[in-house]
């Protein structure tokens, strides 16, 4: 629904009144942002995206750890299964059902976990990327510009591309915020 708004808000202004094509076309300014780009190359992004992988390894680690003591006690079952009685081997079944539980458990929280961080991380970033786009579109007088999202941006020229900007913008020293 939106694309087809942009659609039809940019043939608007392009065609609409009894302004020429040549004159709209010179009062329009276009812009384009690739927005996955300018937080994967901004500082923030970079700094948000080794934080992320520090949590990553550290959740690894202890699942790591959790599978090797769960696959030992599946081993040592297996060795036994043989020579220990029923109730021992049924205790130990047990048992290695719910350390299977709990490494089920532990995969999932730790996946939820760094899904929430990376939320937390990349929200903010998105947040001041847009507020940089706004300011560059004010300044500069931008009469639109667009996200280049897979599939919503087909082709642009390379001039009407500021994700560079947006980049160069968003990693000045920001004065006079909290």
């Amino acid at each position: 629904m939106k694309k087809i708004l942009v659609a039809v808000s940019i043939m608007l202004c392009i065609a609409g009144g009894t302004v020429s094509k040549a004159t709209a076309a010179e009062a329009l300014k276009v812009g384009i942002v690739d927005l996955f780009m300018a937080l994967n190359e901004s500082e923030a992004g970079k700094k948000a995206k080794t934080d992320l992988e520090s949590l990553i390894k550290s959740k690894q680690t202890v699942i790591d750890e959790k599978g090797k003591k769960l696959e030992a006690l599946k081993g040592e079952l297996e060795k036994q299964t043989a020579i220990i009685s029923a109730e021992a081997r049924k205790a130990k079944e047990e048992e290695l059902e719910r350390l299977a539980r709990d490494f089920q458990r532990i995969v999932t929280d730790s996946q939820a976990e760094v899904k929430k961080k990376e939320g937390e991380l990349t929200g903010g970033i998105i947040k001041d990327l847009r507020d940089v786009i706004n300011k560059i579109a004010q300044e500069e007088g931008y009469s639109l510009i667009l996200e280049r999202a897979e599939g919503l941006v087909l082709y642009a020229a390379k001039p009407l591309d500021i994700t560079d900007r947006v980049i160069k913008k968003h990693n000045e020293p920001k004065t006079g915020k909290k």
